[in-house]
């Protein structure tokens, strides 16, 4: 399939690349490497999200070229949608007569182009951009490293997440041996915090709940209001709950303005929170997912504690 998708981009010449809404750090990364790589080639590509790059990923290298778009307007051959299962994943409008190549890693994914390559047993969309770069041939720039550095150590956790491997540490050497920086990629995820943020993690932490090895925790859109909190500032909250000794898999829920709840499950590697997220239209990893409920707090709390307890295991 790999050698499918480097034939399609090569009988081409316009690009439009994308991912899923509120984009993390493989989306990011994994676009911005891309585009590069196809510039490279001598193609035109063009990177247009719905949602702003969040402020820990603003220091890519090409960040400040992503465009910002709620409709797909250009004269475009192609589209090519990265980690992401669908076209409304993206909400972008004007996708749906193009001819759209998905690139994607999730188990979770979904044949929904003209062309799919999904392959679950990579580690993060990163690594097959790369395996794309390498199969045409295309040289590796300490910029494209460094954005794919930085997507897969946010999608691996740090490299704690299950599946992380000898071949993920052997693909981060490649990255570093090209110009990227751990040290620089790190500081730019972890230390660069808002100060919502933090306020927010506080208000988390006092809603904190445990039963046995599950944890959970929430945050109200008018706590986030309180403090001029940005969806971004809610990344990663979940994974203090999870640093708790006993705790096995977490939940963190956010209140979207409409009353809805969107959640994040994280495991440590025992009960696989993909098979839960799409329980409910969603997906993701088997450490680290996500989907969205209807309202209020303790319906939601309710359903989702009803699905972990039944704890799918991770095959």
């Amino acid at each position: 399939m790999l050698r499918e998708v480097l034939q399609q981009i090569e009988q081409r010449d316009r690009f439009l690349l994308t991912s899923h809404a509120r984009p993390d750090g493989d989306a990011i990364g994994s676009a911005l490497a891309c585009c590069q790589l196809l510039r490279a080639m001598g193609k035109q590509a063009d990177v247009v999200l719905h949602d702003a790059v969040p402020r820990i990923y603003r220091s890519l290298p090409f960040a400040d070229q992503v465009v910002q778009s709620n409709t797909v307007e250009g004269d475009y051959d192609a589209a090519i949608i990265l980690e992401c299962d669908s076209i409304h994943r993206t909400r972008l409008a004007g996708l749906e007569d193009r001819f759209l190549i998905s690139i994607d890693h999730h188990v979770s994914g979904r044949p929904f182009a003209n062309v799919n390559w999904i392959d679950p047993h990579a580690v993060a969309t990163a690594e097959m951009v790369f395996r794309l770069g390498r199969e045409a041939g295309m040289p590796l720039s300490p910029e494209i490293a460094t954005c794919l550095y930085t997507a897969l150590m946010t999608d691996t956790g740090s490299f704690m997440f299950q599946g992380t491997n000898e071949n993920t540490f052997a693909l981060a050497r490649e990255l570093v041996l090209a110009g990227a920086d751990p040290a620089h990629c790190a500081r730019g995820i972890y230390f660069a915090h808002s100060e919502a943020k933090m306020r927010l993690l506080g208000e988390a932490l006092r809603n904190l709940k445990t039963e046995g090895h599950i944890a959970w925790t929430w945050v109200m859109h008018k706590q986030m209001e309180r403090y001029g909190a940005r969806e971004e500032d809610c990344e990663g909250l979940v994974n203090y709950v999870l640093s708790i000794g006993e705790v096995e898999v977490a939940a963190f829920f956010r209140e979207l303005p409409e009353g809805r709840f969107r959640v994040s499950l994280r495991s440590k590697g025992k009960l696989d929170v993909a098979r839960v997220a799409e329980r409910f239209g969603g997906g993701g990893h088997e450490c680290a997912s996500g989907c969205s409920l209807e309202g209020p707090l303790g319906e939601a709390v309710r359903d989702v504690l009803e699905q972990l307890r039944r704890g799918p295991s991770v095959q």
